[in-house]
């Protein structure tokens, strides 16, 4: 929603006071359709060109979640870290071998079914599956799972930042396709010299609309896609850490009621729920 807001305000801005200054809209909208295709048409060979497949439909999916609210929520977490209470809670009380099928068969668990907006997420279930099972097996220590916890986001770090510096590479790379459309419509112009003024003066505007839809396009529209683009990776990352964080906590043999406090300190402040917050959720849960 805030995205076509933003873009709203930015079109209404640019043109209206444009057409307000005596502008003619008219030899804009003349250019537009063969400068856009030869600047879209430029970037996308580019993009193709430069990036592996697995990181051209990582950044599809990206863009495509760039215009769907996060799922990133207080409420979301509220159920994550409820969880994590019931499973800790539950491998304190009966121990650690209680929680083996749950680990190895969450959806088939009813801990992890209780939760259904995590339970029903595979990324955020294998993560916190697999290490409850280093845990269940007792081979590592709270350090050496520490550091394949560090090594496993690290990668989810830069599995997703490739989608993200690829959307960057093909913003930074729009100015200039813009000028390629603009040099190739003052060819064109120089190749009709003789013609009348008002007929060159034309063909110079509509060469210059090229190197104005590649600057906008640049910073009004792909550059701020990789930007909301990026918060969503950092968004996705700090769920991983909240879950290393909660079980490295009862690692070191605090109380799941602590755990889970360790946990909820490394949310984002708009997105973490309080103390009183969480405890009335897992209570009534």
């Amino acid at each position: 929603m805030f995205v076509a807001v933003g873009w709203s305000i930015a079109m209404v801005c640019i043109f209206g006071v444009y057409v307000v200054h005596g502008g003619n809209i008219q030899v804009v909208v003349k250019a537009l359709p063969f400068e856009l295709i030869t600047i879209l048409g430029a970037a996308l060979g580019a993009f193709l060109a430069n990036n592996q497949m697995k990181v051209i439909k990582a950044s599809i999916k990206g863009l495509l979640q760039c215009f769907k609210g996060s799922r990133f929520s207080k409420a979301r977490y509220m159920e994550l870290l409820a969880l994590m209470f019931d499973i800790l809670q539950k491998a304190r009380k009966e121990g650690l071998m209680s929680i083996e099928t749950d680990v190895e068969e969450p959806q088939n668990s009813p801990l992890f079914q209780k939760y259904p907006t995590v339970g029903n997420d595979p990324h955020a279930c294998e993560f916190i599956t697999d290490y409850l099972r280093m845990m269940v097996s007792g081979n590592l220590n709270a350090h050496e799972i520490e550091s394949l916890m560090d090594s496993e986001i690290e990668t989810h770090h830069q599995e997703q930042y490739a989608a993200v510096a690829a959307i960057a590479r093909l913003a930074g790379g729009l100015p200039a396709f813009g000028i390629v459309a603009a040099v190739l419509g003052v060819v064109n112009t120089m190749g009709s010299v003789g013609q009348a003024p008002a007929v060159l003066g034309g063909m110079i505007a509509s060469a210059l609309v090229g190197t104005f839809l590649g600057i906008l396009l640049s910073y009004g529209f792909v550059e701020p896609l990789g930007g909301l683009l990026e918060q969503k990776v950092e968004d996705a990352s700090k769920e991983y850490q909240c879950i290393k964080s909660t079980l490295l906590a009862s690692m070191q043999g605090y109380a799941p009621a602590v755990a889970i406090e360790f946990g909820r300190k490394v949310l984002f402040s708009g997105d973490r729920p309080s103390f009183i917050e969480l405890e009335a959720h897992v209570k009534r849960k």
